[in-house]
């Protein structure tokens, strides 16, 4: 038997296998999922990246160009010699400022933002320049002074110039950074996804297969074993190697069928006492009666019979009292005992049977020694139990022989007590141990074989067994095992 921890680890073995089995499964298309969504994140964030790079790129360009125009509509004022297009360039201003705080948003790195504010502070010099000198230059016709600011215009507007050109290049070079990324992340995101189709199936094929080793075939083998079972073969055996769910219940199969054909054995055996019974029950008062006088004139006839007819009726007598005896037996196979148990010392019992057998002289006539040890107490009909002990020492007395020893050993326990016979005969051969219970199955030549399968109908009515069995030391050894109360009323 399993104990609980066993039974644990056994009952969780074909789960845990299985539960890991499909969870690595799971897993691989989780993770496939996970790394192929990943990349369609990261490839979307890119693309997000080099559109607001390219948005960019077009703001910065067309802040050059809204500078260019600035700045021709300060040449246009110098060359008209009026501020006519002073209007005009209010507007060219306003839109730079507007191009330039757009570019601002697209300015992610630290010398990104440096350059756009040095287009804000050179925009705001060139406004400074052209309103605060120019213009007034312009107006006053100091045409020396107005060539001088002006090349200080120019120079400012040089360098927003520069400063947009350098964005520009930047903003075009992360768009190709980002453009290279992307190219990366698609080649990776068809990297993974051709070694996961590939990869999925054979994983699958592996876990079918697995969970076909472990769980189709074991069901199979059972399914197989139950139908052997089914068709009435009490000696199929299952495969018990397996430390899972499937040894465990192989096992428990086994137990089962042992039992069974333990049970069908004994139910044979019952039918066997119970046909006996209903026989000897039908035909025992009828043939005693006719032994009974068959006796009678016999030992009648022997009384005035001499010499050689004295003998033949002697030999009439003895075949006639063998006779009576088979009857007898036959009688106690359906005789059913007394209905109320009684409390019954087993050692006095024992005791008391040896006396008796002592009185018939067998055991002088073999000089057979008989030790009784031990004590126990149990619930059932002395006179029947004290013929099952008379039975098996008798038996034990004549198997041990000339100067054997028997031993009668009396062991009492709270749920019951055990009798055992042991005797230093030749023991018991593997066919006698087989037929040893049946009835008018003996291995003596003057036995009758209703004394043992008379012993066994007994002590089952009493609730208990009998078994018996050859020592490696020579003898054999009978147990008799019976519980403290008998089953119901017996």
């Amino acid at each position: 038997m399993l104990n609980g921890f066993d039974q644990m680890r056994t009952t969780f073995g074909t789960a845990k296998r299985l539960f890991i089995a499909f969870t690595l499964l799971v897993s691989t298309f989780a993770v496939a999922s996970y790394l192929t969504l990943a990349h369609v994140r990261q490839i979307h964030d890119g693309l997000l990246q080099m559109k607001d790079h390219e948005e960019g790129v077009r703001v910065a360009l067309e802040l050059a160009s809204a500078v260019r125009d600035q700045y021709a509509h300060q040449a246009h004022t110098i060359i008209l010699g009026n501020d006519s297009h002073l209007p005009l360039y209010t507007d060219a201003e306003r839109h730079v400022t507007t191009l330039t705080a757009r570019v601002r948003k697209h300015a992610l790195r630290a010398d990104e933002r440096a350059w756009v504010a040095d287009i804000e502070r050179a925009t705001g010099d060139l406004d400074r320049i052209f309103r605060g000198q120019i213009v007034p230059a312009v107006l006053r016709h100091d045409v020396a002074d107005v060539q001088s600011e002006h090349g200080r215009a120019q120079a400012v507007v040089t360098l927003i110039q520069d400063r947009a050109d350098r964005l520009v290049d930047r903003f075009e070079a992360s768009i190709g950074d980002f453009q290279r990324e992307v190219a990366a992340l698609q080649t990776s995101a068809y990297r993974w996804t051709v070694f996961f189709v590939l990869f999925a199936p054979l994983l699958a094929v592996v876990v079918g297969a697995y969970v076909l080793r472990s769980v189709a075939r074991p069901v199979a083998r059972l399914q197989a074993g139950a139908a052997r079972l089914a068709r009435g073969d009490l000696d199929t055996r299952f495969d018990t190697d397996a430390p899972d769910e499937f040894g465990a219940l192989a096992r428990q199969f086994n137990a089962m069928t042992v039992a069974l054909k333990d049970h069908q054995e004994k139910l044979v055996q019952s039918e066997k006492l119970a046909g006996i019974g209903r026989l000897a029950a039908g035909v025992a008062h009828e043939i005693n009666n006719p032994l009974a006088v068959i006796l009678g004139y016999a030992r009648l006839l022997r009384r005035k019979a001499d010499g050689a007819a004295a003998e033949d009726l002697k030999v009439i007598e003895d075949e006639t009292l063998r006779a009576k005896l088979i009857v007898d037996g036959l009688l106690d196979l359906s005789r059913p005992l007394a209905s109320e148990p009684e409390p019954v010392d087993l050692r006095a019992l024992c005791d008391d049977a040896i006396a008796r057998l002592r009185e018939t002289r067998l055991l002088e006539e073999l000089g057979v020694r008989v030790i009784v040890t031990g004590a126990g107490e149990v619930q059932g009909h002395p006179q029947k139990l004290r013929q099952v002990v008379l039975n098996l020492v008798k038996n034990a007395a004549e198997a041990a022989g000339e100067a054997g020893r028997v031993e009668v050993r009396v062991e009492g326990a709270p749920d019951g007590a055990r009798v055992v016979v042991r005797d230093t005969g030749p023991g018991l051969s593997r066919d006698a141990r087989a037929k040893l219970f049946e009835p008018f199955f003996t291995t003596k030549d003057t036995g009758t074989g209703l004394g043992l399968a008379v012993s066994k109908g007994i002590v089952h009515a009493h609730g208990g067994e009998i078994d018996a069995e050859s020592l490696a030391d020579g003898g054999a050894e009978f147990t008799i095992r019976l519980p403290a109360v008998p089953p119901g009323r017996v």
